[in-house]
């Protein structure tokens, strides 16, 4: 992956989706280009024109952290963005590279132990690590499927279920590019993480479209609706990602229902049928 190109990308997409009167300029009649102009971004980031013409291009070493931060301020950048720039705009040195990853037995344990609740431990690249039992009935048979395929991207993009468990699948598509992405930001040279992103353009027209769009994730938090297996009712969850181990990059998330809603009553019964009636 091309740290260069990514940044160059990154900038192009975030001016375009800016006009000129979201930002106080005048609109001076058509336009070439869609968004904002390069000149128009420097003048909104009190830089000179060839400095930020020199961080789209990649040049991002010859340009200080102020001009990255007047940037993003001219930009408009949220949060995460801002994170993903100056990952892009200061990639990591160290090698991205690790051997497979195992999980300590009270992880695991840990895990097992929210026997009522769906959750499991995602890792570098989206890597699912770990999962509870009721994890595996709702949304997929982990133990089933190769580790290396055992990713968020694959489980959404090449699992023909996905479209069927997921209501609203295009969000859920969406938040796992956006998820990509960040990691991207994170690890622009890690191998693994670009065979992954590679496969799943190879596979994927819909990942493709999604990757177009430089959507970076914002959230630890969501809400989502689930088709659950036989009586096939829907499930409405919340659900939380928790940093619960040492590693930094790993997050456990937890599927969460309202207490007293059918959702809560569904799930108990499936918590029940996982557990072999008892």
């Amino acid at each position: 992956m091309d740290t260069f190109d990514a940044l160059r990308d990154f900038l192009i997409s975030r001016r375009a989706r800016l006009r000129p009167q979201d930002v106080g300029l005048p609109d001076h009649g058509v336009r070439r280009v869609r968004g904002l102009r390069r000149e128009e971004v420097a003048t909104l980031a009190a830089v000179s024109v060839e400095h930020y013409i020199r961080l789209e291009r990649g040049q991002a070493s010859r340009v200080s952290d102020a001009v990255l931060d007047a940037v993003a301020e001219a930009l408009r950048l949220s949060t995460g963005e801002r994170r993903y720039l100056r990952s892009l705009a200061r990639p990591s040195t160290g090698s991205d590279h690790e051997g497979s990853r195992s999980v300590r037995p009270s992880v695991q344990h840990m895990l097992d132990s929210m026997a009522g609740t769906p959750a499991y431990l995602v890792g570098r690249r989206g890597s699912i690590l770990a999962w509870n039992r009721l994890a595996a009935a709702v949304f997929a048979d982990f133990d089933g499927i190769p580790a290396a395929q055992r990713t968020v991207g694959r489980l959404v993009f090449t699992d023909p279920r996905a479209r069927w468990l997921y209501v609203d699948w295009e969000a859920k598509a969406r938040e796992a590019v956006s998820y990509l992405r960040t990691e991207t930001g994170k690890r622009p040279r890690d191998p693994e993480l670009i065979r992954e992103i590679d496969a799943l353009a190879c596979h994927s027209e819909d990942f493709r479209r999604l990757w177009s769009e430089q959507h970076v994730l914002e959230t630890t938090h969501s809400t989502v609706v689930l088709r659950c297996p036989p009586p096939h009712q829907l499930l409405e969850f919340s659900w939380e990602g928790l940093q619960l181990t040492s590693d930094p990059d790993e997050i456990v998330l937890v599927y969460t229902t309202t207490p007293g809603s059918k959702s809560s009553a569904a799930l108990l019964e499936m918590s029940r049928a996982s557990r072999g009636g008892r």
